[in-house]
């Protein structure tokens, strides 16, 4: 009976954040929101396909580096980090209409996405491809599956919106976007 008493006593003393990581429910603050609603961002890791239209040696594909930026022929270095793919397109088309083309058509799509992270209970962390349509429970997958301590209905996740890291407990059948790291929190009891 001691013990048990015990037990309660110290479960009454941890603070309500920490026994957040335990409720079914996950709850998830406003810039997290703001980061699902936002439009996918560019950024190093990421390669986008630039198509041209009349100009061959201009449609090509171009990896975003670490700086942020691609580098094209006639224009050189773009910078691309933080913007969408339409964003992209304007800079380029505006770059090529000042002094190398009449009237460029541009378009631009991702080709291949960075890749993703995922950390803490899972048999393989690490770094991973992205792929279409990815959810937390499809990157657990990927990672490894389960441990055998990891909590099983939500995942924290990690995603960079407008130059901060923002953070929230997820549902375990959540969208993840490249970039994002996922995070298996490990089960009190």
């Amino acid at each position: 009976m001691r013990a048990v008493n015990t037990f309660v006593l110290i479960l009454l003393a941890l603070p309500a954040a920490l026994l957040a990581g335990c409720a079914n429910t996950p709850k998830v603050d406003e810039r997290f929101i703001a980061a699902l609603n936002a439009p996918y961002r560019l950024d190093a890791g990421d390669v986008v396909r630039i198509n041209v239209f009349d100009q061959s040696n201009l449609t090509a594909s171009y990896a975003v580096d670490d700086s942020g930026v691609i580098s094209m022929p006639l224009v050189g270095a773009v910078a691309a980090r933080g913007q969408t793919t339409q964003e992209l397109e304007r800079i380029v088309t505006a770059q090529l209409a000042n002094g190398f083309l009449r009237d460029p058509s541009v378009s631009i799509q991702v080709e291949t996405f960075r890749p993703f992270f995922i950390l803490g209970e899972v048999g393989a962390p690490g770094q991973y491809p992205y792929v279409a349509d990815l959810t937390a429970r499809s990157a657990v997958a990927v990672g490894g599956g389960f441990s055998s301590r990891a909590v099983k209905t939500m995942v924290r996740l990690s995603r960079k919106y407008n130059g901060t890291i923002v953070e929230a407990n997820v549902p375990i059948d959540h969208p993840i976007r490249p970039g994002d790291t996922v995070t298996v929190l490990e089960r009190w009891f």
